[in-house]
């Protein structure tokens, strides 16, 4: 259904879908690029590890499924639904996996989501790599909103927000489904200007 606005679209429709996605550099000697085919060992390791399938209900169960999963999201680029980079070191290595999904450009909204692997952790990667996200979708692109949410048990995600400037806004009760039953999740949320 098409809505009829009675405002403009905060960011035009085309941006993203007339341009390649883009690598995004961030301190630290770490850069945000697109999934390429020969991480999907990388991609289905991660969901290997228990803190990442704590998380994460939505799980790949072969290299075959990643490389379907990178096609999906090169579809997501292509029709402006979402944005899903590699964190890696220069080197190439990959440490994580950022996004930026659920895209209302009449808004200007959309929401983040990251996981760290293992080896990765408590080094800064996430927050890095969330800090060099906003700045390019607020300031280049021109999201007002940026959301994100993680259950009320999963505290490094939230230090991770804060750390990264996205103020708690309150607690969505019993908003998602985990492996061990609902979970309430907190709304973290960061607004151009911030």
């Amino acid at each position: 259904m098409t809505r009829a606005l009675s405002t403009p679209p905060v960011i035009a429709s085309g941006l993203l879908a007339n341009s390649p996605q883009p690598v995004l550099p961030a301190i630290g000697g770490l850069q945000l690029r697109p999934w390429e085919k020969s991480d999907a060992p990388a991609f289905l390791s991660a969901y290997q590890d228990g803190e990442i399938r704590r998380w994460h209900t939505r799980r790949p169960s072969s290299q075959a499924q990643v490389r379907q999963w990178f096609d999906a999201y090169r579809q997501d680029w292509k029709r402006e639904k979402g944005g899903h980079w590699a964190i890696t070191r220069d080197s190439g290595e990959v440490l994580g996996r950022i996004a930026l999904r659920g895209l209302d450009f009449d808004d200007g909204i959309a929401g983040v989501a990251y996981w760290v692997l293992p080896a990765a952790r408590g080094a800064g990667v996430a927050s890095h790599a969330l800090v060099a996200l906003t700045a390019w979708a607020l300031n280049e692109i021109g999201f007002h909103r940026l959301e994100l949410d993680h259950s009320t048990r999963n505290h490094p995600s939230c230090r991770v927000a804060i750390k990264s400037g996205y103020l708690l806004e309150g607690t969505k009760r019993s908003a998602a489904v985990h492996d061990d039953g609902r979970h309430d999740m907190h709304l973290h949320a960061r607004v151009r200007g911030d």
